[in-house]
């Protein structure tokens, strides 16, 4: 192998924890690829997830520019070697790539590869994805493969983990996306016993005003204020619904400036003054940042549903490599164990189950008319 005893296992243990640190399956691709790279020291190195219909779901390279990704083109479809790996489940080392019968060509744009080493990611007898490298960065035997035997197991052994962190982050996703459906029905649930109870209460109030218009236009007027009122409660209820249904992008904006957002949108919709605090923040892990943010909605709903607080004060401060979300109000708070006892959890067994996930701690400080505090820490990167 290009490396030692030693530093051949180090950098094997190195890239193994690496993968198991993410759960997004593009960061476990990433990650995958870059490590396979450096371990076995190559110019180029790509993972390639296969779709149904001939082509990639998915395709990560490392060695490659941006730019010149950009100007490759298209996703390669499953042919020549490609094809070779994910159809016949076997790995492929070869001294010139180009001069295999398999070979179909690339793109102009495409860098030139030689030398060639690649195999499958099996989960069972599924395959999942193919990996390979290219162009060892070594001196290579006349006519030979500088990619050895001893890379080829290396790489097996780190395909073989690859398959188990993918196959984690494929299953974290679908998780996800079960919740994302759990979370849409109770807002679709909520939305009905909230804005349809105002817009029935609105509409009834509405008949009575024109009831009482020509006869008592005094009370026909009282009326009209109640139904501006009720209208007015009900786009408050719908704009807050709006608010968790569609959050502004994390990837885009980041945990600090999304919240910053919600909790400016909240003050206006809700009659409680309702405050943002950051501090010292940098950007978290994606899981975490997301599990934040819904750990923030759930507890400002809580506030500003139930409490009846005068003010709900949200802080972020970064905690060593992670942060700590606190989110307080002054309203009549609650026994946190007799509202467990009787079965209402006010979310909080969705609060701690998003906080157990991004690997962080949840703490609920309340009292019967002393407010409400909920604390999550998480870890970080």
């Amino acid at each position: 192998m290009s490396h030692g005893p030693r530093s051949g296992l180090a950098a094997v243990s190195s890239a193994l924890l690496a993968m198991s640190r993410h759960l997004e399956v593009r960061d476990v691709l990433k990650t995958i690829v870059a490590s396979a790279r450096e371990l076995l020291d190559a110019q180029y190195a790509a993972l390639g997830v296969p779709d149904d219909h001939g082509g990639f779901a998915q395709f990560v390279v490392d060695g490659v520019s941006e730019e010149q990704w950009k100007a490759i083109g298209p996703l390669p479809r499953q042919h020549g070697i490609l094809a070779a790996m994910l159809h016949e489940a076997r790995a492929e080392r070869l001294a010139d790539v180009r001069k295999d019968p398999r070979f179909e060509g690339w793109p102009s744009a495409h860098p030139d590869l030689v030398d060639f080493l690649g195999l499958p990611i099996r989960d069972g007898d599924e395959v999942i994805g193919a990996l390979f490298l290219a162009n060892k960065n070594c001196p290579k035997p006349e006519g030979g493969c500088g990619f050895t035997q001893d890379d080829e197991e290396l790489l097996g052994i780190l395909a073989q983990h690859a398959a188990i962190a993918l196959t984690n982050a494929r299953l974290y996703e679908r998780s996800r996306e079960l919740t994302i459906a759990e979370e849409r029905s109770r807002l679709a649930h909520e939305l009905h016993d909230a804005v349809s109870q105002k817009l029935f209460s609105l509409r009834l109030t509405a008949q009575a005003a024109a009831r009482l218009v020509d006869r008592d236009p005094s009370r026909a007027k009282g009326e009209l204020q109640q139904v501006a009122a009720l209208a007015a409660e009900a786009a408050d209820e719908l704009r807050s619904a709006v608010v968790e249904l569609r959050p502004a992008a994390l990837d885009e904006d980041g945990l600090v400036a999304t919240l910053r957002t919600q909790v400016q949108v909240l003050d206006r919709a809700h009659s409680a003054r309702v405050t943002f605090t950051a501090r010292g923040m940098k950007a978290l892990p994606a899981s975490q940042e997301e599990a934040v943010l819904r750990v923030a909605q759930e507890a400002l709903h809580n506030a500003l549903r139930h409490s009846g607080a005068d003010h709900v004060d949200v802080t972020l401060d970064r905690h060593g490599g992670g942060a700590v979300l606190r989110v307080t109000d002054d309203g009549g708070g609650f026994d946190p164990m007799t509202v467990r006892r009787a079965g209402r959890h006010l979310g909080l067994v969705s609060m701690r189950d998003r906080t157990s996930g991004a690997g962080g701690t949840l703490t609920v400080e309340s009292a019967p008319g002393k407010g409400t505090t909920i604390e999550m820490e998480v870890p970080g990167g």
